[in-house]
């Protein structure tokens, strides 16, 4: 796939060079931050199942064994080891290189719809939203989780700074919240929990429609 703008092809690069680190790297958030955020998520997935920016695979672990698990990550690096991971794992999983914002399946193909602590730096958060409802089956289910604009004002100023430097140099937003966008597409918010002064949110929403399978 090629990269559609010079902005993708940078933040592209920029995730093709974290990938060997950063399962380190992110050890200390999933501690300290995420608590239980991937079992609470992915435990939740059932039927045909997509998660959207796969990257190193740290949710594989997570899901219920009977999902049959699709998956998409746009840095190749980054897919290899989740690649990796899921046979180690025993996983089987259907792992592929593509673009949130262009997901390569038909309509209403996925009863479950998974992203975790990745809309944060996906560019055009609302297309890639809009992908996923798109290849949600009606009455399926997405599941997402990331950190988001603070509940408390102190910390909305900071990440204000963070985003100065974050954005333009890798791409990262910290004050974005998609549950609103997710809202207003129609869909109904089933479980949410936010936590760490509101910075992070994790919840389940349902698209409109019966279950149709």
């Amino acid at each position: 796939m090629s990269d559609t703008s010079p902005r993708d092809a940078r933040l592209r690069r920029y995730w093709d060079r974290q990938a060997g680190s950063y399962d380190r790297r992110m050890a200390l958030a999933e501690r300290r931050f995420f608590a239980d955020t991937r079992p609470w998520l992915c435990g939740q997935a059932t039927g045909e199942t997509l998660e959207v920016a796969v990257g190193t695979g740290l949710n594989l672990a997570h899901y219920p064994g009977d999902v049959r698990l699709t998956g998409v990550e746009w840095s190749v690096p980054m897919l290899a080891v989740a690649r990796r991971r899921a046979g180690d794992l025993g996983r089987e999983a259907d792992l592929r290189h593509g673009d949130a914002r262009a997901l390569p399946f038909g309509d209403e193909s996925f009863d479950t719809v998974v992203c975790t602590f990745a809309l944060c730096g996906i560019p055009d958060e609302r297309v890639a939203l809009a992908e996923m409802a798109r290849v949600l089956r009606p009455g399926g289910t997405l599941l997402l989780a990331d950190h988001v604009a603070s509940s408390s004002w102190p910390v909305r100023v900071l990440q204000g700074l963070l985003d100065a430097v974050s954005v333009p140099t890798a791409g990262e937003h910290y004050r974005r919240r998609p549950i609103l966008e997710v809202r207003a597409m129609g869909f109904t918010v089933e479980r949410h929990e936010r936590f760490k002064a509101g910075v992070i949110e994790r919840f389940a929403a349902r698209r409109p429609g019966p279950s149709g399978r």
